[in-house]
């Protein structure tokens, strides 16, 4: 459950697409290790907390992360047992800006923001405008890729990957667009991508919508790509979806995909004291 936070804070003619592409990902997935050499991924799922507050906590342990490595490498013989991380989140209207973004696609003044209750955050990652909101299922994957494949291309594609197995577990069929980062049904966007990466550990991630209120999307040009338009996970399955369902099928395809052990994380310096989890 929720703890202590801060209150604010298909084909298409004209694209190809690939649903679970087999000789694209014998290229993006590393080749299968042992057991022991998976990789451990500890999720925490916040539920709804504010956008820069998860923000900062992002940055916190990514510069664990990045410390931890550059130790094992100036120490010989020191182990690090830092464990990559999935913060699974949901947060407050707030519209992010990437810092390759336009900021004109924001079609909103600062009070007509108000109006809505909603934030203008710009942000870190790469990518244009985005919005976040309730009815999302946001992810955060905190991962040092030296783990699994340097490569931001193929990361990128192994995250859409999990998408759109997602999707497939719901009967709704989801691919790629050539060009354009995120998942798509047709011409409509149901999961949006952004990220940043420092010595190969990542932060930021993924939305994907569930049952979100769509009207926000028309306050900004979404990613700024003016002739898309974007969908919920729920409407296109024909049924409302409970988080935690569709939370339960992402986490299995993450570990398929990234060939990791994913479990429920305990212990983590930076939420113990601030966040209760599950």
């Amino acid at each position: 459950m929720a703890g202590n936070r801060p209150l604010q804070r298909v084909h298409d003619e004209a694209a190809e697409r690939w649903l679970w592409p087999p000789l694209l990902f014998e290229t993006v997935l590393m080749k299968r290790a042992s057991e022991t050499e998976r990789p451990e991924i500890e999720v925490y799922d916040l539920e709804q907390i504010d956008y820069q507050a998860a923000w900062e906590l992002q940055k916190q342990i990514q510069k664990r992360l990045i410390d931890e490595k550059l130790r094992m490498r100036r120490e010989e013989g020191y182990r690090s047992t830092a464990r990559d991380v999935l913060l699974l989140v949901e947060h407050p209207h707030v519209f992010t800006l990437g810092k390759s973004g336009d900021a004109s696609h924001l079609l909103r003044s600062d009070d007509e923001l108000e109006a809505l209750g909603a934030q203008y955050v710009p942000i870190d990652r790469g990518g244009d405008i985005t919005y976040h909101g309730p009815g999302q299922l946001v992810g955060y994957p905190i991962l040092d890729l030296d783990r699994y494949m340097t490569d931001i291309h193929k990361y990128l594609r192994s995250l859409e990957e999990v998408i759109i197995r997602v999707c497939a577990d719901f009967g709704v069929q989801a691919g790629r667009t050539e060009g354009l980062t995120g998942v798509w049904v047709g011409d409509q966007k149901i999961c949006a991508m952004g990220i940043r990466c420092s010595r190969w550990v990542t932060m930021h991630g993924f939305a994907l919508n569930l049952n979100s209120d769509l009207t926000y999307f028309g306050h900004i040009v979404p990613c700024g790509i003016q002739d898309r338009g974007v969908a919920n996970l729920s409407d296109l399955a024909g049924r409302s979806l409970e988080r935690r369902e569709v939370t339960e099928r992402l986490l299995v395809h993450f570990a398929e995909v990234f060939n990791g052990r994913v479990q429920s994380g305990t212990n983590l310096t930076e939420i113990d004291g601030h966040y209760s989890y599950l």
